[in-house]
């Protein structure tokens, strides 16, 4: 790991397009030395998701400004469910999944953050450890009274639910996440809180406890919540959230994201999610606009975050898939990928049923695609789109002539049909 200078993370991230807001004296504070500074996430699912990306690359571009990153991950406060930005209540979760789905993302921050790196070492915590002590009296007493009615009241994450309705439980997450602050302030000489925007108001009333209960002073820093040049929400398809759990979107699908987003925010997003500096960013840019249709600016955005959540590895399997699927020749390549990247690719498509001792003697198409595999009820309609040339087979068109054998087979088991450009239909062979 290298460090930039001290007093440069500011720049840093302004030049990226990081800061939303930020409290008065954040720069003084960091340019003093190494600095303590924490990013919560709250495990409501088994994995994180490329929204929470961006806190997490915060906590990376603080690490590689020489200070020291805590990552929380809220045991205790994702048992509440934190309001801001919902415009209803949240299904709440039992500890056991909460526990569980603490214990699947604590891997996940470990692939961005130094944990070996001496004085600004990153550090994993979890707010369960310390509120498992406090009982409600205690809680109530000691650090309620400091926070006013009307204080928490006037938060965003609050006024945005007075219409549709904010229980208690959801109105008292700005309290608990502000004595999260507070604690690390007091344990761990935490001074400064990172986030979204969304989370200045829960981030400021951590700053006003610490005011109240130490005398003390916090810091706050905010990134701005991304959308798509389209103005669609970031991260989401119509599949829903890219995961980085491998087993809830395939590495394949993850490359494919960044790999197809547009070049406004490949721009964008590449100064983010990368820890390339300002002069290679500068010239991947000034290279992808002497020649865009090659996409090297979201190739480049996709080779370094795919390689960062899934490895080198996945990566090249990844690179290798899309060449066979929408290069050249690919009739041929495709049967040299494996059942591993077969499988990555076509996650998800239909997949349909089909006894291999049927092959033996060679067997039609229309047989096949009908009778056998039910993929196609009508024998007329595969008749018209075979004659159409509307039907390939692993790659290749498909002719009324055409024969289809065990030889045929990708990896001995698998056909690929396709119906037009996009429609894949997998039959498998037992």
């Amino acid at each position: 790991m290298y460090k930039l200078a001290l007093m440069d993370f500011i720049k840093e991230m302004d030049w990226r397009g990081m800061i939303h807001n930020s409290t008065p004296g954040l720069s003084d504070i960091l340019s003093k030395g190494t600095t303590a500074g924490y990013v919560g996430f709250d495990p409501t699912a088994t994995s994180l998701h490329i929204g929470n990306l961006v806190p997490i690359m915060l906590l990376v571009h603080y690490q590689r400004c020489g200070h020291r990153p805590i990552a929380l991950v809220g045991g205790a406060t994702g048992l509440i469910g934190d309001p801001s930005g919902k415009s209803a209540e949240r299904n709440l979760l039992t500890l056991e999944e909460i526990n569980h789905n603490v214990e699947c993302i604590k891997p996940q921050l470990e692939l961005f953050l130094d944990f070996d790196s001496g004085l600004n070492a990153a550090e994993i915590v979890n707010n369960m450890d310390w509120f498992k002590d406090i009982n409600m009296i205690t809680f109530f007493r000691d650090i309620g009274k400091n926070l006013t009615l009307n204080y928490m009241m006037a938060k965003d994450s609050v006024q945005n639910r007075m219409e549709t309705g904010i229980s208690f439980t959801e109105f008292s997450y700005q309290l608990i996440q502000a004595y999260d602050f507070y604690f690390l302030q007091k344990n761990k000489d935490c001074k400064v809180q990172i986030g979204g925007s969304d989370q200045w108001g829960n981030i400021t009333s951590g700053i006003e406890l610490i005011k109240k209960m130490s005398n003390g002073k916090g810091y706050a820093l905010t990134t701005p919540l991304l959308t798509k040049s389209d103005g669609s929400k970031f991260g989401k398809t119509e599949m829903g959230n890219i995961w980085l759990d491998t087993k809830m979107t395939s590495p394949y699908k993850f490359y494919q994201y960044w790999l197809n987003v547009s070049d406004e925010d490949a721009q964008k997003w590449i100064k983010i999610f990368t820890i390339l500096n300002q002069d290679e960013i500068s010239s991947i840019i000034d290279s992808h606009n002497k020649e865009p249709h090659l996409r090297l600016l979201q190739k480049e955005l996709a080779k370094k975050i795919t390689c960062r959540v899934h490895g080198e590895k996945s990566y090249n399997q990844c690179v290798n898939v899309s060449s066979i699927l929408f290069g050249k020749n690919t009739a041929d390549q495709l049967q040299s990928i494996t059942e591993e990247e077969f499988l990555m690719v076509f996650e998800g498509v239909e997949q349909y049923q089909v006894n291999k001792s049927s092959l033996s003697n060679g067997i039609d198409p229309i047989s096949l695609l009908t009778d056998l595999s039910g993929a196609f009820p009508s024998k007329g309609e595969i008749r018209r789109l075979i004659q159409s040339n509307a039907i390939s087979i692993n790659k290749e068109k498909c002719t009324l002539e055409t024969l289809i054998r065990t030889t045929n087979l990708l990896n001995n088991k698998y056909l690929l049909i396709q119906k037009g450009k996009k429609h894949y239909i997998i039959i498998c062979f037992s």
